[in-house]
Protein backbone atom coordinates (compact mmCIF):
# COMPACT_ATOMS: atom_id res chain seq x y z
CA UNK A 1 0.00 0.00 0.00
CA UNK A 2 2.84 2.35 0.83
CA UNK A 3 4.29 1.78 -2.65
CA UNK A 4 0.91 2.56 -4.22
CA UNK A 5 0.68 5.81 -2.27
CA UNK A 6 4.19 6.74 -3.41
CA UNK A 7 3.26 6.04 -7.03
CA UNK A 8 0.13 8.16 -6.66
CA UNK A 9 2.19 11.00 -5.20
CA UNK A 10 4.58 10.79 -8.15
CA UNK A 11 1.69 10.78 -10.63
CA UNK A 12 0.04 13.73 -8.88
CA UNK A 13 3.33 15.64 -8.79
CA UNK A 14 3.81 14.98 -12.52
CA UNK A 15 0.25 16.17 -13.24
CA UNK A 16 0.77 19.37 -11.25
CA UNK A 17 4.12 19.93 -12.97
CA UNK A 18 2.40 19.49 -16.36
CA UNK A 19 -0.22 22.08 -15.43
CA UNK A 20 2.48 24.49 -14.29
CA UNK A 21 4.42 23.83 -17.47
CA UNK A 22 1.36 24.60 -19.58
CA UNK A 23 0.79 27.86 -17.71
CA UNK A 24 4.43 28.84 -18.17
CA UNK A 25 4.20 27.97 -21.86
CA UNK A 26 0.97 29.92 -22.32
CA UNK A 27 2.52 32.97 -20.65
CA UNK A 28 5.75 32.64 -22.63
CA UNK A 29 4.12 32.62 -26.06
CA UNK A 30 2.45 35.94 -25.25
CA UNK A 31 5.83 37.66 -24.96
CA UNK A 32 7.68 39.53 -27.69
CA UNK A 33 10.48 37.47 -29.27
CA UNK A 34 12.54 40.68 -29.39
CA UNK A 35 15.16 41.27 -32.05
CA UNK A 36 17.54 38.50 -33.15
CA UNK A 37 20.26 38.29 -30.52
CA UNK A 38 23.94 39.06 -31.07
CA UNK A 39 26.45 36.24 -31.02
CA UNK A 40 24.32 33.31 -32.21
CA UNK A 41 25.66 29.77 -32.26
CA UNK A 42 27.88 28.98 -35.22
CA UNK A 43 25.95 27.21 -37.95
CA UNK A 44 27.96 24.78 -40.07
CA UNK A 45 26.07 25.93 -43.16
CA UNK A 46 27.32 29.49 -42.79
CA UNK A 47 31.05 28.76 -43.15
CA UNK A 48 32.80 30.00 -45.09
CA UNK A 49 30.69 33.17 -44.92
CA UNK A 50 29.31 34.54 -48.17
CA UNK A 51 31.09 37.64 -49.55
CA UNK A 52 27.79 39.50 -48.98
CA UNK A 53 27.37 38.27 -45.39
CA UNK A 54 27.99 41.76 -44.03
CA UNK A 55 27.02 43.76 -47.10
CA UNK A 56 25.54 47.12 -46.26
CA UNK A 57 24.15 49.40 -48.94
CA UNK A 58 23.64 53.08 -48.29
CA UNK A 59 20.19 53.37 -46.75
CA UNK A 60 17.84 55.46 -48.87
CA UNK A 61 15.44 57.91 -47.24
CA UNK A 62 12.62 56.39 -49.27
CA UNK A 63 11.99 52.90 -50.68
CA UNK A 64 8.99 51.65 -52.61
CA UNK A 65 9.19 48.32 -50.79
CA UNK A 66 10.91 47.49 -47.50
CA UNK A 67 11.52 43.78 -46.94
CA UNK A 68 12.41 42.87 -43.35
CA UNK A 69 14.41 39.65 -43.28
CA UNK A 70 17.04 38.16 -45.64
CA UNK A 71 16.18 34.46 -45.46
CA UNK A 72 14.49 32.37 -48.12
CA UNK A 73 11.16 34.22 -47.81
CA UNK A 74 12.60 37.72 -48.05
CA UNK A 75 14.83 36.68 -50.94
CA UNK A 76 11.89 35.20 -52.83
CA UNK A 77 9.84 38.37 -52.30
CA UNK A 78 12.66 40.70 -53.34
CA UNK A 79 13.51 38.68 -56.45
CA UNK A 80 9.90 38.65 -57.67
CA UNK A 81 9.37 42.35 -56.89
CA UNK A 82 12.47 43.32 -58.85
CA UNK A 83 11.50 41.06 -61.76
CA UNK A 84 7.94 42.40 -61.78
CA UNK A 85 8.97 46.04 -61.73
CA UNK A 86 11.44 45.55 -64.55
CA UNK A 87 8.90 43.59 -66.61
CA UNK A 88 6.43 46.44 -66.19
CA UNK A 89 9.01 48.88 -67.52
CA UNK A 90 9.54 50.56 -64.17
CA UNK A 91 13.27 51.04 -63.87
CA UNK A 92 13.21 53.38 -60.89
CA UNK A 93 11.77 51.01 -58.24
CA UNK A 94 13.61 50.77 -54.94
CA UNK A 95 13.56 47.55 -52.94
CA UNK A 96 15.28 47.76 -49.54
CA UNK A 97 16.04 44.60 -47.53
CA UNK A 98 16.84 44.97 -43.83
CA UNK A 99 18.56 42.23 -41.84
CA UNK A 100 19.26 42.40 -38.10
CA UNK A 101 22.41 40.28 -38.34
CA UNK A 102 24.50 38.89 -41.20
CA UNK A 103 22.73 37.91 -44.40
CA UNK A 104 20.70 34.69 -44.14
CA UNK A 105 21.66 34.20 -40.48
CA UNK A 106 18.19 33.24 -39.26
CA UNK A 107 16.29 29.98 -39.65
CA UNK A 108 17.21 29.49 -43.33
CA UNK A 109 20.92 29.43 -42.56
CA UNK A 110 20.37 27.08 -39.62
CA UNK A 111 17.90 24.43 -40.81
CA UNK A 112 18.36 20.80 -41.88
CA UNK A 113 18.72 21.32 -45.63
CA UNK A 114 15.69 19.15 -46.45
CA UNK A 115 13.14 19.74 -49.20
CA UNK A 116 10.90 17.02 -47.80
CA UNK A 117 7.21 17.88 -47.84
CA UNK A 118 4.97 16.16 -45.28
CA UNK A 119 2.43 14.37 -47.48
CA UNK A 120 0.72 11.20 -46.28
CA UNK A 121 1.38 12.28 -42.71
CA UNK A 122 -0.94 15.29 -43.06
CA UNK A 123 -3.38 14.23 -45.79
CA UNK A 124 -6.22 12.89 -43.62
CA UNK A 125 -6.07 15.85 -41.23
CA UNK A 126 -6.02 18.37 -44.09
CA UNK A 127 -8.86 16.59 -45.84
CA UNK A 128 -10.96 16.59 -42.67
CA UNK A 129 -10.39 20.27 -41.94
CA UNK A 130 -10.41 21.81 -45.43
CA UNK A 131 -12.09 19.29 -47.74
CA UNK A 132 -10.66 17.43 -50.73
CA UNK A 133 -10.03 20.36 -53.06
CA UNK A 134 -8.10 22.54 -50.63
CA UNK A 135 -6.25 19.58 -49.12
CA UNK A 136 -5.07 18.58 -52.59
CA UNK A 137 -3.96 22.12 -53.32
CA UNK A 138 -1.99 22.29 -50.06
CA UNK A 139 -0.20 19.02 -50.84
CA UNK A 140 0.59 20.09 -54.42
CA UNK A 141 1.85 23.47 -53.18
CA UNK A 142 4.36 21.66 -50.96
CA UNK A 143 5.41 19.29 -53.71
CA UNK A 144 5.91 22.15 -56.16
CA UNK A 145 8.88 23.41 -54.14
CA UNK A 146 11.04 20.47 -55.22
CA UNK A 147 11.23 21.58 -58.85
CA UNK A 148 10.71 25.28 -58.15
CA UNK A 149 13.91 25.50 -56.10
CA UNK A 150 15.78 23.57 -58.78
CA UNK A 151 14.40 25.87 -61.49
CA UNK A 152 15.44 29.00 -59.58
CA UNK A 153 18.91 27.58 -58.87
CA UNK A 154 19.36 26.86 -62.59
CA UNK A 155 18.17 30.33 -63.60
CA UNK A 156 20.56 31.91 -61.11
CA UNK A 157 23.48 29.72 -62.19
CA UNK A 158 23.95 28.26 -58.71
CA UNK A 159 22.66 24.69 -59.15
CA UNK A 160 26.01 23.08 -58.30
CA UNK A 161 26.92 25.63 -55.67
CA UNK A 162 23.58 25.24 -53.88
CA UNK A 163 23.95 21.44 -53.87
CA UNK A 164 20.34 20.94 -54.96
CA UNK A 165 19.80 17.21 -55.41
CA UNK A 166 16.99 14.72 -55.65
CA UNK A 167 16.94 12.15 -52.85
CA UNK A 168 14.80 9.32 -51.58
CA UNK A 169 13.13 10.29 -48.32
CA UNK A 170 13.14 7.31 -45.96
CA UNK A 171 10.69 7.47 -43.05
CA UNK A 172 12.03 4.94 -40.54
CA UNK A 173 9.80 3.47 -37.84
CA UNK A 174 11.12 1.67 -34.77
CA UNK A 175 7.71 1.08 -33.21
CA UNK A 176 5.15 -1.36 -34.65
CA UNK A 177 2.12 0.72 -33.66
CA UNK A 178 3.56 3.86 -35.27
CA UNK A 179 4.45 1.97 -38.46
CA UNK A 180 0.99 0.43 -38.75
CA UNK A 181 -0.60 3.83 -38.20
CA UNK A 182 1.65 5.36 -40.88
CA UNK A 183 0.59 2.69 -43.38
CA UNK A 184 -3.06 3.51 -42.73
CA UNK A 185 -2.32 7.20 -43.38
CA UNK A 186 -0.48 6.27 -46.57
CA UNK A 187 -3.43 4.20 -47.77
CA UNK A 188 -5.77 7.18 -47.34
CA UNK A 189 -3.29 9.42 -49.17
CA UNK A 190 -3.09 6.94 -52.04
CA UNK A 191 -6.86 6.99 -52.36
CA UNK A 192 -7.04 10.79 -52.29
CA UNK A 193 -4.06 11.61 -54.55
CA UNK A 194 -3.14 8.44 -56.42
CA UNK A 195 -0.71 10.09 -58.86
CA UNK A 196 1.21 12.02 -56.20
CA UNK A 197 1.26 8.94 -53.94
CA UNK A 198 2.43 6.58 -56.70
CA UNK A 199 6.07 7.25 -55.79
CA UNK A 200 5.63 5.97 -52.22
CA UNK A 201 6.89 2.50 -51.37
CA UNK A 202 6.48 0.46 -48.19
CA UNK A 203 9.38 -1.68 -46.94
CA UNK A 204 8.87 -4.23 -44.21
CA UNK A 205 11.63 -5.03 -41.72
CA UNK A 206 13.48 -7.69 -43.71
CA UNK A 207 13.67 -5.52 -46.84
CA UNK A 208 14.78 -2.52 -44.81
CA UNK A 209 17.83 -4.25 -43.38
CA UNK A 210 18.99 -5.35 -46.81
CA UNK A 211 18.23 -2.09 -48.63
CA UNK A 212 19.01 0.69 -46.16
CA UNK A 213 21.48 -0.88 -43.67
CA UNK A 214 19.61 0.24 -40.57
CA UNK A 215 19.54 -1.18 -37.04
CA UNK A 216 18.00 -4.64 -36.76
CA UNK A 217 15.12 -3.50 -34.52
CA UNK A 218 13.56 -1.37 -37.27
CA UNK A 219 9.91 -2.17 -37.94
CA UNK A 220 9.68 -0.78 -41.46
CA UNK A 221 10.06 2.21 -43.77
CA UNK A 222 7.98 4.30 -46.14
CA UNK A 223 10.04 5.77 -48.98
CA UNK A 224 9.15 8.65 -51.29
CA UNK A 225 10.83 11.26 -53.47
CA UNK A 226 12.25 14.45 -51.96
CA UNK A 227 15.14 16.87 -52.28
CA UNK A 228 18.02 18.38 -50.35
CA UNK A 229 19.92 21.65 -50.67
CA UNK A 230 22.54 23.88 -49.07
CA UNK A 231 20.09 26.57 -47.88
CA UNK A 232 22.68 29.23 -47.06
CA UNK A 233 24.49 29.00 -50.41
CA UNK A 234 21.16 28.99 -52.23
CA UNK A 235 19.91 32.20 -50.63
CA UNK A 236 23.19 34.13 -50.49
CA UNK A 237 23.91 33.13 -54.08
CA UNK A 238 20.62 34.69 -55.20
CA UNK A 239 21.13 37.83 -53.10
CA UNK A 240 24.60 38.26 -54.61
CA UNK A 241 23.11 38.03 -58.09
CA UNK A 242 20.35 40.53 -57.27
CA UNK A 243 22.93 43.07 -56.12
CA UNK A 244 24.74 42.70 -59.46
CA UNK A 245 21.64 42.67 -61.67
CA UNK A 246 19.87 45.55 -59.93
CA UNK A 247 22.61 47.86 -58.61
CA UNK A 248 20.33 50.92 -58.66
CA UNK A 249 17.19 49.19 -57.43
CA UNK A 250 18.14 46.68 -54.73
CA UNK A 251 19.58 47.75 -51.39
CA UNK A 252 20.72 45.09 -48.88
CA UNK A 253 21.50 46.35 -45.39
CA UNK A 254 22.78 43.67 -43.04
CA UNK A 255 23.33 44.24 -39.32
CA UNK A 256 20.59 46.85 -39.59
CA UNK A 257 17.63 45.74 -37.48
CA UNK A 258 14.20 47.27 -37.92
CA UNK A 259 13.38 48.49 -34.42
CA UNK A 260 9.95 49.93 -35.18
CA UNK A 261 7.35 50.59 -37.85
CA UNK A 262 5.25 53.73 -37.39
CA UNK A 263 1.94 54.53 -39.02
CA UNK A 264 1.43 57.50 -41.35
CA UNK A 265 1.16 60.77 -39.48
CA UNK A 266 0.56 64.46 -40.04
CA UNK A 267 4.19 64.83 -41.05
CA UNK A 268 4.33 61.93 -43.55
CA UNK A 269 1.81 59.92 -45.51
CA UNK A 270 4.11 56.87 -45.50
CA UNK A 271 5.11 54.25 -42.97
CA UNK A 272 8.25 55.23 -41.08
CA UNK A 273 10.67 52.34 -40.65
CA UNK A 274 13.26 53.03 -37.97
CA UNK A 275 16.71 51.44 -37.79
CA UNK A 276 19.88 52.34 -35.84
CA UNK A 277 21.30 53.64 -39.13
CA UNK A 278 18.42 55.93 -40.00
CA UNK A 279 14.76 56.02 -40.97
CA UNK A 280 13.07 55.06 -44.22
CA UNK A 281 9.68 56.11 -45.55
CA UNK A 282 7.77 53.55 -47.56
CA UNK A 283 4.23 52.66 -48.68
CA UNK A 284 4.88 48.91 -48.34
CA UNK A 285 6.36 46.96 -45.41
CA UNK A 286 6.92 43.22 -45.89
CA UNK A 287 7.46 41.09 -42.79
CA UNK A 288 9.66 38.09 -43.69
CA UNK A 289 11.03 37.45 -40.21
CA UNK A 290 9.16 34.23 -39.38
CA UNK A 291 9.78 33.43 -35.68
CA UNK A 292 10.58 37.07 -34.90
CA UNK A 293 7.58 38.61 -36.67
CA UNK A 294 5.68 39.24 -33.43
CA UNK A 295 8.34 41.73 -32.35
CA UNK A 296 6.95 44.31 -34.79
CA UNK A 297 3.46 42.79 -34.94
CA UNK A 298 2.23 42.55 -31.36
CA UNK A 299 -1.09 41.03 -32.41
CA UNK A 300 0.75 38.02 -33.91
CA UNK A 301 1.99 36.95 -30.50
CA UNK A 302 0.55 33.53 -29.66
CA UNK A 303 -0.33 33.23 -33.38
CA UNK A 304 3.20 32.65 -34.70
CA UNK A 305 5.39 31.36 -31.88
CA UNK A 306 9.20 31.26 -31.92
CA UNK A 307 10.56 27.77 -31.36
CA UNK A 308 14.25 27.00 -31.00
CA UNK A 309 15.42 24.05 -33.07
CA UNK A 310 18.69 22.19 -32.52
CA UNK A 311 21.02 20.94 -35.26
CA UNK A 312 24.30 19.09 -35.57
CA UNK A 313 26.87 18.23 -38.22
CA UNK A 314 28.45 14.84 -37.55
CA UNK A 315 31.28 12.80 -39.01
CA UNK A 316 30.09 9.43 -40.30
CA UNK A 317 31.52 6.28 -38.70
CA UNK A 318 34.22 4.38 -40.56
CA UNK A 319 31.82 1.60 -41.60
CA UNK A 320 29.00 3.92 -42.51
CA UNK A 321 27.43 2.66 -45.77
CA UNK A 322 28.05 4.79 -48.89
CA UNK A 323 24.46 4.10 -49.99
CA UNK A 324 23.28 6.75 -47.51
CA UNK A 325 24.25 9.80 -49.59
CA UNK A 326 21.28 9.72 -52.03
CA UNK A 327 18.84 9.46 -49.13
CA UNK A 328 17.35 11.72 -46.50
CA UNK A 329 15.87 10.18 -43.39
CA UNK A 330 13.22 10.90 -40.81
CA UNK A 331 13.56 8.62 -37.79
CA UNK A 332 10.53 7.87 -35.62
CA UNK A 333 11.74 6.28 -32.38
CA UNK A 334 9.28 4.63 -29.96
CA UNK A 335 9.24 7.85 -27.90
CA UNK A 336 7.50 11.00 -29.13
CA UNK A 337 8.91 13.23 -31.84
CA UNK A 338 11.33 12.51 -34.65
CA UNK A 339 14.84 13.25 -35.89
CA UNK A 340 15.81 14.17 -39.45
CA UNK A 341 19.01 13.51 -41.38
CA UNK A 342 20.63 14.25 -44.70
CA UNK A 343 24.22 13.74 -45.81
CA UNK A 344 26.27 16.33 -47.67
CA UNK A 345 27.32 15.19 -51.15
CA UNK A 346 30.95 16.31 -50.99
CA UNK A 347 33.76 17.48 -48.68
CA UNK A 348 33.64 15.56 -45.41
CA UNK A 349 30.17 14.20 -46.32
CA UNK A 350 28.91 15.36 -42.97
CA UNK A 351 25.68 13.98 -41.56
CA UNK A 352 23.29 16.85 -40.83
CA UNK A 353 21.10 15.60 -37.97
CA UNK A 354 18.41 17.66 -36.29
CA UNK A 355 15.76 17.05 -33.66
CA UNK A 356 12.08 17.93 -33.93
CA UNK A 357 10.87 20.31 -31.23
CA UNK A 358 8.15 17.82 -30.22
CA UNK A 359 10.76 15.71 -28.46
CA UNK A 360 9.91 15.45 -24.72
CA UNK A 361 13.02 17.46 -23.83
CA UNK A 362 12.05 20.17 -26.28
CA UNK A 363 9.14 21.89 -24.58
CA UNK A 364 11.52 24.48 -23.15
CA UNK A 365 12.29 25.44 -26.74
CA UNK A 366 8.75 26.69 -27.41
CA UNK A 367 8.58 30.48 -27.09
CA UNK A 368 12.38 30.58 -26.95
CA UNK A 369 14.05 32.98 -29.42
CA UNK A 370 17.61 32.76 -28.04
CA UNK A 371 19.91 31.06 -30.54
CA UNK A 372 23.08 32.03 -28.67
CA UNK A 373 22.93 28.60 -27.07
CA UNK A 374 21.52 25.18 -27.90
CA UNK A 375 19.65 22.73 -25.70
CA UNK A 376 22.41 20.56 -24.25
CA UNK A 377 20.19 17.62 -23.42
CA UNK A 378 18.77 17.51 -26.95
CA UNK A 379 22.19 17.85 -28.60
CA UNK A 380 23.64 15.21 -26.24
CA UNK A 381 20.87 12.90 -27.41
CA UNK A 382 21.58 13.71 -31.06
CA UNK A 383 25.23 12.89 -30.46
CA UNK A 384 24.40 9.32 -29.54
CA UNK A 385 21.53 8.48 -31.91
CA UNK A 386 23.15 7.71 -35.26
CA UNK A 387 24.82 4.42 -34.24
CA UNK A 388 21.49 3.56 -32.61
CA UNK A 389 19.50 4.30 -35.77
CA UNK A 390 21.89 2.56 -38.21
CA UNK A 391 23.23 -0.11 -35.89
CA UNK A 392 26.67 -0.21 -34.26
CA UNK A 393 27.96 -2.65 -36.88
CA UNK A 394 26.95 -0.39 -39.75
CA UNK A 395 28.44 2.62 -37.97
CA UNK A 396 31.82 1.15 -37.05
CA UNK A 397 34.68 2.94 -35.32
CA UNK A 398 34.59 6.69 -34.91
CA UNK A 399 36.07 8.69 -37.77
CA UNK A 400 38.92 11.05 -37.10
CA UNK A 401 39.36 14.48 -38.70
CA UNK A 402 41.46 14.36 -41.86
CA UNK A 403 42.80 16.89 -44.34
CA UNK A 404 40.07 15.88 -46.80
CA UNK A 405 37.42 16.05 -44.10
CA UNK A 406 38.27 19.65 -43.27
CA UNK A 407 39.72 20.77 -46.57
CA UNK A 408 38.01 24.15 -46.43
CA UNK A 409 39.07 25.06 -42.92
CA UNK A 410 42.55 26.34 -43.75
CA UNK A 411 41.06 29.05 -45.95
CA UNK A 412 38.25 29.96 -43.59
CA UNK A 413 40.19 29.77 -40.32
CA UNK A 414 37.53 27.82 -38.44
CA UNK A 415 38.24 25.09 -35.93
CA UNK A 416 35.44 22.57 -35.58
CA UNK A 417 35.01 20.02 -32.82
CA UNK A 418 37.27 17.00 -33.20
CA UNK A 419 34.88 14.21 -32.21
CA UNK A 420 31.81 12.68 -33.81
CA UNK A 421 29.88 15.94 -33.53
CA UNK A 422 31.70 18.44 -35.69
CA UNK A 423 29.35 21.35 -34.99
CA UNK A 424 26.24 22.08 -32.95
CA UNK A 425 23.93 25.06 -33.27
CA UNK A 426 20.40 26.28 -32.84
CA UNK A 427 17.97 28.31 -34.92
CA UNK A 428 14.61 29.97 -34.42
CA UNK A 429 11.67 28.77 -36.47
CA UNK A 430 8.15 30.20 -36.45
CA UNK A 431 5.36 27.82 -35.44
CA UNK A 432 1.85 28.76 -36.54
CA UNK A 433 -0.81 27.88 -33.96
CA UNK A 434 -3.23 26.84 -36.72
CA UNK A 435 -0.39 24.86 -38.36
CA UNK A 436 -0.62 26.82 -41.64
CA UNK A 437 1.70 29.58 -42.95
CA UNK A 438 0.36 33.16 -42.92
CA UNK A 439 0.63 34.85 -46.32
CA UNK A 440 -0.89 38.10 -47.53
CA UNK A 441 -1.90 41.62 -46.62
CA UNK A 442 -2.17 42.31 -42.90
CA UNK A 443 -5.52 43.89 -42.00
CA UNK A 444 -5.01 47.01 -39.90
CA UNK A 445 -6.84 45.21 -37.09
CA UNK A 446 -3.90 42.79 -37.09
CA UNK A 447 -1.01 45.12 -37.88
CA UNK A 448 -2.32 47.68 -35.39
CA UNK A 449 -1.49 50.47 -37.82
CA UNK A 450 -3.61 52.26 -40.46
CA UNK A 451 -2.38 51.97 -44.05
CA UNK A 452 -0.97 54.93 -45.96
CA UNK A 453 -3.43 56.54 -48.37
CA UNK A 454 -3.67 55.25 -51.93
CA UNK A 455 -2.09 58.52 -53.06
CA UNK A 456 1.18 57.33 -51.47
CA UNK A 457 1.35 54.30 -53.77
CA UNK A 458 4.53 53.93 -55.82
CA UNK A 459 4.30 55.74 -59.15
CA UNK A 460 5.85 54.82 -62.44
CA UNK A 461 6.20 56.98 -65.53
CA UNK A 462 4.41 55.70 -68.63
CA UNK A 463 5.31 57.13 -72.03
CA UNK A 464 2.67 57.08 -74.76
CA UNK A 465 1.90 60.26 -76.66
CA UNK A 466 3.09 62.06 -73.57
CA UNK A 467 4.61 61.18 -70.24
CA UNK A 468 2.16 60.31 -67.47
CA UNK A 469 2.53 58.99 -63.99
CA UNK A 470 0.39 56.11 -62.79
CA UNK A 471 0.04 54.21 -59.53
CA UNK A 472 1.84 50.90 -59.48
CA UNK A 473 0.77 47.69 -57.75
CA UNK A 474 -1.63 47.08 -54.88
CA UNK A 475 -2.70 49.73 -52.41
CA UNK A 476 -0.11 50.48 -49.69
CA UNK A 477 -0.01 48.27 -46.63
CA UNK A 478 1.84 45.78 -44.48
CA UNK A 479 2.36 42.25 -45.71
CA UNK A 480 3.57 38.96 -44.25
CA UNK A 481 4.79 35.49 -45.21
CA UNK A 482 5.73 33.52 -42.10
CA UNK A 483 4.77 30.71 -39.73
CA UNK A 484 6.04 27.61 -41.54
CA UNK A 485 6.14 25.42 -38.40
CA UNK A 486 9.46 23.82 -39.27
CA UNK A 487 8.57 23.18 -42.94
CA UNK A 488 9.95 26.36 -44.47
CA UNK A 489 11.76 24.69 -47.36
CA UNK A 490 8.45 23.39 -48.74
CA UNK A 491 6.42 26.54 -48.07
CA UNK A 492 8.59 29.65 -47.96
CA UNK A 493 9.78 30.22 -51.52
CA UNK A 494 6.40 30.00 -53.21
CA UNK A 495 4.76 31.84 -50.31
CA UNK A 496 7.18 34.71 -50.91
CA UNK A 497 6.58 34.57 -54.65
CA UNK A 498 2.80 34.63 -54.13
CA UNK A 499 3.09 37.51 -51.68
CA UNK A 500 5.11 39.55 -54.15
CA UNK A 501 2.42 38.92 -56.76
CA UNK A 502 -0.20 40.28 -54.37
CA UNK A 503 1.92 43.40 -53.75
CA UNK A 504 2.56 43.91 -57.46
CA UNK A 505 -1.13 43.47 -58.21
CA UNK A 506 -0.40 40.61 -60.62
CA UNK A 507 -2.35 37.82 -58.92
CA UNK A 508 -4.39 37.14 -62.07
CA UNK A 509 -1.41 37.29 -64.42
CA UNK A 510 0.60 35.02 -62.11
CA UNK A 511 -2.26 32.52 -61.94
CA UNK A 512 -2.24 32.48 -58.14
CA UNK A 513 -5.70 30.94 -57.97
CA UNK A 514 -4.31 27.87 -59.73
CA UNK A 515 -1.43 27.12 -57.35
CA UNK A 516 -1.61 29.26 -54.21
CA UNK A 517 -3.88 27.77 -51.47
CA UNK A 518 -6.33 30.36 -50.17
CA UNK A 519 -6.15 28.59 -46.80
CA UNK A 520 -2.78 30.31 -46.29
CA UNK A 521 -4.09 33.84 -46.84
CA UNK A 522 -4.27 36.18 -43.86
CA UNK A 523 -7.78 37.24 -42.84
CA UNK A 524 -9.17 38.82 -39.72
CA UNK A 525 -11.46 35.80 -39.20
CA UNK A 526 -8.55 33.40 -39.37
CA UNK A 527 -6.55 35.56 -36.98
CA UNK A 528 -9.38 35.52 -34.44
CA UNK A 529 -9.82 31.75 -34.70
CA UNK A 530 -6.12 30.85 -34.35
CA UNK A 531 -5.56 29.74 -30.75
CA UNK A 532 -2.88 27.63 -29.08
CA UNK A 533 -5.55 25.45 -27.45
CA UNK A 534 -7.07 24.65 -30.85
CA UNK A 535 -3.72 23.57 -32.26
CA UNK A 536 -3.05 21.39 -29.22
CA UNK A 537 -6.43 19.69 -29.63
CA UNK A 538 -5.83 19.04 -33.34
CA UNK A 539 -2.39 17.55 -32.75
CA UNK A 540 -3.64 15.40 -29.86
CA UNK A 541 -6.44 14.02 -32.03
CA UNK A 542 -3.87 12.55 -34.42
CA UNK A 543 -2.30 10.36 -31.73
Amino acid sequence: MGNAISLFRLALADFIQTLRGYQVLRDRVQLSPGLPVDGPTRSFWMYPPSPIAKHCSEIPDYADFVVIGSGITGTSVARRLLEGCRAAGWNGARVLMLEARDACSGATGRNGGHISPPLYHDWAALQKQYGDVTAQQLIKFRLAHLQELRRVAEEEGILDKSQWRAVDLVDVYYDRRSFDRAKVKLSKYQQGLPFEASHHRVYEAAEVLETFHLADDVMGCIVSGAGAIHPYKFVTGILSNLLVRHPDNFFLCTNTPCVSVSAPSSSTRYYTVTTPRGTIHTPHVIHATNGWCAHLLESMRAKIVPVRGNMSAQRPGRSFPPTTTPHSYVFYPPSEGFDYLTQLPNGGRELMLGAAFMQPAGYDEVGNADDRVYNKSIVARLGGMLPRYFGEKNWGAEAQPTDDDDDDEDSRGVEWNQGRIKAMWSGILGASVDLMPWVGRLPKSVSGRPEPPVSSSPRMTVTHAQENEMFFGAAPGEWIAAGYTGEGMVHAWLSGKALAGMILGTEKEDGLSEWFPEALRVTHARWRAAKLETAAARVSAEF
